[in-house]
């Protein structure tokens, strides 16, 4: 099941019932990076702090709604500070009323020219500071970045994941989402001489193994790292940036139960719907301009025929 709440996301965080959700998998509007051409949208406030504060707000927000167990997944990306851009980009209707770029300038108190705004530290900092917990910080990896011209610093490729939980103890299926071992490293594991599984912690002592010198444990898999290598897609339906289905895969595996709820403030286009359907999960999509759920409509009658 997916359901769609139209309108304010404050407004549509009320509507939801209290202690239900298990998840939440996001990407909020970046500070200062687009006007989406809807009123009271996210990302437009004066200066980072009020953006800040926004952000701290909402999840004061969810809070109730999410139950003790639940995880929150936050994507967000760094800017540079910089002067307006002002572009203009037409939606898939090809009408005037496009998203644009850099509507106003970040160069603002102590944010120069340049700088890095270093949103992603101040948003999970700020939360932190808010009574939450904060558990991981996951590199989304980006090896098909967007090219920069830049000369005097490094292209950026990657975006920050946080996992942030409401409770000292919540749900985590770690065995969903672990990685395969490398054959090299199976075979050096597999030596019943612990001494010649050089590298290992079972070779420096750190395992223990049976009676017979033989390692003990998983050796195909291992735990997820918090390096993510996924390519970013275009998505044909939209003219804005959407989530990688591959991207979200990972949280909902290890962050929802099946049959769980999934929740995105920030539907967008409805990738995090998409894949919550696809893993068996319930979802509930909160996006504030009707054209875009349009748009996801269309996306998830593609792949599952709902909402005709």
């Amino acid at each position: 099941m997916i359901s769609f709440l139209q309108g304010d996301v404050f407004d549509n965080i009320k509507k939801l019932d209290n202690d239900t959700i298990d998840c939440v998998v996001t990407s909020p509007p970046y500070w200062g990076l687009r006007d989406y051409g809807v009123d009271g949208q996210l990302g437009l406030e004066k200066t980072y702090q009020e953006h800040i504060q926004n952000i701290v707000e909402l999840f004061r927000a969810m809070k109730p709604k999410l139950k003790d167990s639940a995880t929150i997944w936050l994507n967000y990306g760094d800017s540079y500070a910089s002067t307006v851009n002002g572009t203009k980009a037409k939606n898939i209707k090809n009408d005037d009323r496009g998203f644009v770029d850099k509507p106003f300038s970040t160069i603002q108190g102590s944010l120069k020219p340049k700088d890095l705004v270093m949103i992603p530290n101040r948003i999970a900092i700020a939360l932190q500071d808010d009574g939450w917990w904060i558990r991981s910080e996951i590199i989304w990896h980006k090896p098909n970045p967007m090219p920069e011209s830049t000369k005097d610093r490094p292209t950026s490729c990657h975006e920050k994941i946080w996992l942030i939980t409401k409770s000292k103890k919540y749900y985590y299926d770690a065995d969903a989402i672990r990685e395969p071992v490398a054959q090299g490293t199976i075979t050096r594991l597999s030596e019943k001489n612990l001494k010649n599984q050089k590298g290992s912690t079972r070779g420096n002592g750190g395992m223990r193994s049976n009676g017979n010198m033989k390692p003990v444990g998983n050796m195909e898999t291992k735990n997820k790292r918090n390096v993510w290598t996924i390519t970013t897609k275009p998505c044909k339906e939209a003219h804005f940036a959407t989530f990688p289905k591959d991207l979200i895969e990972p949280c909902i595996k290890a962050g929802c139960p099946e049959n769980g709820i999934v929740f995105d403030p920030f539907g967008g286009s409805g990738t995090t719907g998409i894949v919550a359907k696809s893993l068996n999960r319930k979802a509930i999509l909160s996006e504030l301009n009707p054209e875009y759920i349009e748009i996801a409509k269309t996306r998830i009658n593609k792949e599952f025929g709902m909402f005709k």
